[in-house]
């Protein structure tokens, strides 16, 4: 746990247990918030899996991002999931949109 809590920088065995709910809760919300968005559109299964497939996971993924931020926001650990987003989307290659805040918050660290 000490490894996990130095890892994630947070301070308590109560924050890694609210993490851990977070993250269990917008896996399974992000996948059932799919179908519907799919369904929305019209695209089925039947329709065509090797079609439904991969648009599924494209819908999945950006609400899993967004959800993981409001769950996280309502569990009061917002600053972590955000922080942790903005890593899952630096490492998607889509770095460019937090650089310029990042190149600030690092020049305002260095005057401190």
């Amino acid at each position: 746990m000490e490894k996990l809590k130095k890892r994630w920088g947070i301070h308590s065995n109560f924050q890694i247990v609210i993490i851990l709910i977070v993250f269990s809760i917008t896996g399974s919300s992000s996948v059932i918030v799919g179908k519907p968005i799919l369904e929305f559109f019209n695209i089925t299964k039947e329709l065509n899996p090797f079609v439904y497939w991969p648009l599924r996971l494209l819908v999945i993924l950006p609400a899993y991002k967004v959800l993981l931020l409001f769950y996280g926001w309502v569990f009061g650990q917002f600053d972590f999931f955000w922080n942790f987003v903005k890593k899952m989307l630096s490492n998607m290659g889509l770095k460019f949109l937090f650089k310029q805040k990042s190149e600030e918050i690092e020049k305002s660290e260095e005057t401190v």
